[in-house]
């Protein structure tokens, strides 16, 4: 049976995953490798073993399918990306706290992958990548929890009976607005705090070590969207008397040695452009308050903006890799 299915083309979702896939797991293992050189927490360091060992596993079976395929396996991101021996630019904090950042994405990543894949195979691979990256995940959470760094979302009071809503304008406030938030959206506006915390924290650090101006005012201007948008979400919690996560800029150290390449750090930026446009869709579709709505539909807007000017450096400089792309009927009828 199985056999079967593996003698089936890849469908355009399970090829473009699948390099997408191999992207991201090469950069991630150039980025723990660094960090793997200079980390002290023993916990710390034995959950970014195993974090490598996974993208390690996840690039060997891509290029096993690739091969079988004859599918040309992508270049991504390779030893001369990362300098293992530059200084140390982040604290053990920032890592912990990165990798569940990561490993956050990763769930999401797979996830919504899974819904798109028929072939066998290929199933069983992004199964395996979900349920693997469930566990890195719960086991990087114990150990946040364990040494006190984790934030966890603000307590609401408990429902005493059941009640109904009695206007529209709950959903609909238009010039009432509805001033408390439902449980989902804080924990929504808290998610996306953090998100933007940690792309604050790497903004600063990449800004500080890149020798190209363009890709410093880059992150620089990064840096002053994200902090926009954590004062934004953060009026929405102080408005309803709710803690707002605390920043850890503070966790970058001063080194302007780059451990990476510019081509490695636009490419992460990137990524977490991206994930943070799904991260708002899915607090707009979590979210019944309309300011809040308009909030994130407009942020959204502003990091696509800000995601297609960093996709422009990287053609600039050659350093972003064609995905797989369906045929051009126009660009064959030219021939």
């Amino acid at each position: 049976m199985g056999s079967h299915h593996e003698q089936v083309k890849l469908t355009s979702a399970e090829l473009s995953y699948l390099w997408s896939t191999y992207m991201a797991d090469s950069m991630s293992v150039c980025v723990f490798t660094y960090f793997l050189k200079n980390v002290e927490d023993r916990q710390i360091e034995k959950l970014m073993a195993h974090s490598i060992d996974l993208s390690k596993q996840h690039l060997e079976k891509i290029r096993q399918i690739f091969a079988k395929e004859e599918i040309q396996v992508p270049i991504g991101f390779i030893e001369k990306d990362v300098n293992t021996k530059a200084k140390r630019l982040f604290t053990d904090t920032f890592y912990i706290k990165y990798m569940k950042q990561m490993t956050n994405g990763g769930i999401t990543t797979y996830g919504r992958v899974l819904q798109h894949i028929y072939r066998q195979d290929i199933r069983g691979f992004f199964s395996k990548c979900l349920t693997s990256t469930v566990q890195l995940y719960n086991e990087i959470t114990e150990v946040l929890i364990d040494k006190g760094l984790d934030s966890r979302p603000p307590t609401i009071p408990y429902p005493q009976k059941n009640e109904f809503v009695q206007k529209q304008s709950f959903l609909l406030e238009g010039l009432g607005r509805r001033e408390a938030l439902t449980g989902e959206e804080v924990s929504q506006l808290q998610f996306n705090i953090e998100t933007n915390q940690i792309g604050t924290s790497l903004a600063t650090a990449f800004s500080q070590v890149t020798g190209t101006k363009k890709v410093r005012d880059y992150m620089l201007r990064g840096k002053e969207i994200a902090l926009k948008h954590i004062s934004v979400f953060g009026d929405y919690l102080k408005n309803n008397s709710l803690p707002v996560p605390m920043s850890f800029d503070h966790e970058v150290t001063d080194s302007t040695e780059s451990p990476f390449s510019d081509k490695l750090m636009m490419f992460h930026f990137g990524l977490m452009m991206y994930a943070g446009i799904g991260n708002y869709g899915a607090a707009i579709s979590a979210s019944r308050k309309s300011d809040l709505v308009v909030d994130f539909t407009r942020l959204s807007g502003e990091i696509l903006k800000y995601a297609e000017d960093g996709v422009n450096i990287l053609i600039a400089n050659e350093w972003l890799e064609q995905p797989p792309l369906a045929i051009s009927r126009e660009e064959l009828a030219k021939d």
